[in-house]
């Protein structure tokens, strides 16, 4: 199977043919990996999927949920207005 690439903008474009992209399980939007090996191109889906709020916790702390210190959770007072706040 055979591509051009084409102006696209400022940028330059290629078009996946649909036959291509369904057999790869690809649709529009979907977010893929380019990598440069071998002389050439390759293409796959990003394994960038939806992450909990404690998933996202653990990879940024890189440990467990449970041992990662809590906040002070009382409120603080910053003081009354000091500029041209809306209140």
């Amino acid at each position: 199977m055979y591509a051009t690439i084409q102006k696209w903008g400022n940028s330059q474009g290629l078009r996946i043919p649909k036959a291509l992209l369904d057999a790869l399980g690809l649709r529009e939007n979907d977010r893929v990996e380019l990598t440069q090996a071998d002389g050439g191109i390759h293409i796959k889906k990003a394994g960038f999927g939806h992450r909990t709020l404690e998933e996202r916790l653990t990879a940024f702390y890189g440990r467990p949920i449970e041992e990662i210190p809590r906040l002070n959770d009382q409120e603080v007072d910053w003081g009354g207005r000091s500029g041209d706040e809306v209140w």
